[in-house]
C-alpha cells in the first residue's frame, strides 16, 4: 500500500519579523498569530518573553531559521518598573502577593548603590517561573502546581544598569545583560537588598541581539498590512535572513571561494578577521549575495558553519 507524502502546509517564507510583542500573549502565541498572517510554513521565535513583557521578539521564518541559535544566544536590552513594597510568587504583577512590607527612608541614592552591584559577571539561580526545563517540564509549569525544585546558579553578564526615572516607591532602570538574565530575579534581589521587597510590574525588551526597537513591527500594523494588500503587504515588513547577522565582520567570496565553502571546505579569504565568527557574502558581479556564516580557523582560513540554500540553477 502507497504511503502518502505529507505536504507541508503553507508557503515558503523566508527572513525575519521583528515583532513589537504586546502584554497578554506568550511568545509561542504571537508566533503562530504572525506565522497565520504571513501563511508560512516555517517559522520560530528567538527567545522567550513573558506574557507580561513587551517589546522585541525576532521571528525567524524559511532559511532565517538556521540561524536562531545566534539570536538565542544574543545580549539584550531592557526596560523594567519596579514596586517597591511588595513580594510576588513569581516576581512579576502577574504573580500572587506573598509578603507586603512597608517603604520607609529609602532614596535614589539608596537605589543607585544597590545597581552598583548588579554589573559585570555574576552568578543567577533561575527563577521557578522561568521556561528552563527540568526533566522535559518548564518550571513555570512546575510552580503553578506548587513545586519547587534546585536551580543551580548561572553565570551571567550585567554590562550596564542605570535608574532612568525615580518615584519613590516605583522606579525605572534599564539594563543591557547578557543571555539568560532574569529581570525578575534581579528585581526581587534589590528589593531584599533595601529590606521591604520588590517586583517588577512592566516589562519591554528594547533589544535583542542586532535588533532594536525601531525595526519592530506591531501584529495590528501586520494586520492592516494583510488587509489592504494581501500578502505582498505583510511581505514587505520583512527583513533579509543576512540580518539576523548583520553586526558580525562580512568576508566576501569569489565565485570559486564560494564554490568550496558550499562543498564544506575552509577557504583563504585575504584580509578577513583573525578571529571569531563571520557573515559570508559572494561577489556577483557588482552585487552581493548572503551565503551563510563561518568560523576563523587556527590557521586563518574560513570554515562554514551555517549556509543558506543555494538558490540559483
Amino acid at each position: 500500500m502507497a504511503r502518502h507524502r505529507r505536504h507541508s502546509r503553507g508557503r515558503p517564507v523566508n527572513g525575519v519579523i521583528v515583532l513589537d510583542k504586546l502584554k497578554g500573549p506568550s511568545s509561542n502565541e504571537a508566533l503562530q498569530s504572525v506565522k497565520r498572517l504571513f501563511s508560512a510554513a516555517k517559522g520560530g521565535h528567538t527567545g522567550s518573553l513573558d506574557p507580561l513583557a513587551t517589546g522585541v521578539l525576532p521571528l525567524c521564518f524559511g532559511e532565517a531559521t538556521k540561524f536562531t541559535q545566534f539570536l538565542l544566544t544574543s545580549d539584550k536590552r531592557y526596560w523594567t518598573k519596579i514596586k517597591l513594597g511588595i513580594r510576588t510568587a513569581s516576581g512579576d504583577a502577574d504573580g500572587e502577593v506573598l509578603e507586603e512590607r512597608p517603604v520607609i527612608g529609602i532614596t535614589q541614592s539608596d537605589v543607585e548603590q544597590v545597581l552598583e552591584r548588579f554589573r559585570g559577571e555574576l552568578e543567577q539561580v533561575p527563577s521557578m517561573y522561568s521556561a528552563i526545563k527540568h526533566h522535559g517540564q518548564p518550571l513555570y509549569k512546575l510552580a503553578r502546581q506548587g513545586l519547587e525544585v534546585e536551580r543551580k546558579p548561572r553565570r551571567i553578564v550585567i554590562y550596564e544598569n542605570r535608574l532612568v526615572a525615580w518615584g519613590g516607591e516605583e522606579f525605572d532602570i534599564e539594563i543591557y545583560c547578557s543571555k539568560g538574565t532574569y529581570v525578575r530575579t534581579i528585581a526581587e534581589e534589590i528589593g531584599e537588598l533595601l529590606g521591604c521587597g520588590a517586583h517588577v510590574t512592566e516589562l519591554r525588551r528594547l533589544q535583542a541581539g542586532p535588533f532594536t526597537v525601531d525595526d519592530a513591527v506591531t501584529i495590528d500594523e501586520l494586520r492592516s498590512a494583510r488587509d489592504d494588500s494581501g500578502l505582498p503587504g505583510v511581505d514587505a515588513y520583512l527583513l533579509p535572513v543576512e540580518s539576523t547577522v548583520r553586526d558580525w565582520p562580512e568576508v566576501r567570496l569569489t565565485d570559486l571561494t564560494a564554490y568550496y565553502i558550499r562543498q564544506g571546505q575552509p577557504v583563504i579569504v585575504p584580509h578577513a578577521p583573525s578571529t571569531g565568527w563571520v557573515r559570508i557574502t559572494e561577489l556577483e558581479g557588482s552585487e552581493e549575495r548572503f551565503i551563510g556564516v563561518g568560523e576563523v580557523l587556527d590557521d586563518g582560513r574560513i570554515a562554514p558553519r551555517r549556509l543558506t540554500l543555494n538558490e540559483r540553477a
